[in-house]
């Protein structure tokens, strides 16, 4: 971004800002150090033409020449000092000075603030460096405003239904039926998951979430979650099935941690797969380092706009969608990636609307540790 006027600015509306210039405070240090040594200079250059003087025998002509030459130096010196001094403040003073101000505007909670990058290489460096410190304080800023007013939101749905059903109850508008209890507890346990989530998440963010590394067969793993979820792909007419390359492919994994990444993706497809359609979750050696396995659907797919974020919490592709439609919390993809990365590897998806979705997840394998 180009300030509009001056070297510092505030991100979004270029304007400099206002209040005591810290560039000029150095500066006056700088000019303060050189017009001491300047000084110190006139009268070393006036003594050295009195010793002259009087070592070259005293004649008129030689004490003119050096009484010139002296006087000459004591003019010229200052004009070069005031070059000097002038070169210092805008190569190095002025960025410092900016740097000053931005750090101290910052500290008072304004994350708006940007520095122009000028000066010599590594002040140029400093300043943008800088720059993108302060920016992604400001993005974690933002996202941690999200993430309050999401929970919050979260939050309310459950606890409105289950306050309203207990009014109900207490006011005898209606009776305290078994399913009048039991979509209460159903309320309740949604609760219970949000915050079991959110925990996981916040574990997960840290590094402090414990995981059991081993060696996990991902044949076995692939067919334990397939039979897990058997049952409501049947239910929702859709195929699911597990393929894998070769036999004895093994990760360096927590199994536990891994099963509930699978079948955090094995949900979120069938939500969004219709009746006809497919799920296979395959695997494969991906070099002699790693291990491929992938989710991919047959179903209703993800727009191009919205890839980069299906793995923010509380993202949804369609804001239509709700908990009393089809939609989980929105944090299952978040939880995801975070125990992928916990693990030392990574997860990606491609996907395209009406195409279906196909999650990667790269894994070290059992032969390779990752780096810790």
């Amino acid at each position: 971004m180009t300030p509009a006027r001056g070297p510092w600015f505030r991100d979004g509306d270029g304007r400099p800002w206002r209040g005591r210039d810290p560039g000029r405070w150095i500066f006056a240090r700088f000019a303060i150090g050189f017009g001491l040594v300047s000084l110190l200079l006139i009268a070393w250059m006036g003594a050295l033409a009195f010793l002259l003087t009087r070592l070259a025998g005293g004649t008129g002509a030689t004490a003119v020449a050096v009484w010139l030459g002296g006087c000459g130096l004591v003019l010229v010196l200052p004009l070069l000092i005031f070059i000097l001094g002038r070169r210092v403040f805008v190569q190095f003073a002025a960025p410092l000075g900016d740097l000053v101000a931005a750090a101290d505007t910052v500290a008072q909670g304004d994350l708006s603030v940007r520095v122009a990058v000028r000066g010599p290489g590594e002040l140029r460096r400093l300043g943008a460096a800088f720059n993108h410190m302060v920016g992604e304080l400001a993005r974690a800023d933002q996202q941690r405003r999200n993430l309050t007013a999401d929970v919050a939101h979260e939050l309310r749905t459950p606890l409105h239904v289950i306050q309203g059903n207990l009014e109900g109850m207490l006011d005898g508008v209606y009776a305290p039926t078994p399913d009048t209890l039991d979509a209460t507890l159903g309320e309740t346990r949604a609760l219970a998951r949000l915050v079991d989530d959110l925990q996981t998440l916040s574990l997960a963010e840290a590094g402090r979430l414990p995981l059991t590394l081993e060696h996990v067969d991902i044949a076995e793993l692939l067919a334990d979650v397939v039979t897990s979820f058997s049952g409501q792909a049947e239910a929702a007419g859709v195929a699911l099935r597990a393929a894998t390359d070769g036999e004895g492919l093994a990760a360096l994994a927590d199994w536990g941690r891994l099963d509930q990444v699978l079948s955090n993706l094995v949900a979120n497809a069938l939500r969004h797969t219709p009746p006809g359609g497919h799920i296979t979750l395959s695997a494969a050696a991906d070099g002699p380092t790693q291990v491929r396995v992938t989710v991919a659907d047959s179903g209703e797919g993800i727009a191009a706009e919205d890839v980069p974020f299906v793995f923010d919490r509380f993202w949804r592709g369609d804001p239509a969608r709700s908990r009393e439609g089809n939609a989980g919390s929105g944090l299952g993809l978040a939880i995801a990636q975070q125990l992928v990365q916990a693990q030392g590897g990574s997860i990606a998806v491609t996907s395209a609307v009406g195409q279906g979705a196909t999650f990667t997840i790269h894994l070290p394998a059992a032969s390779h540790r990752a780096p810790s």
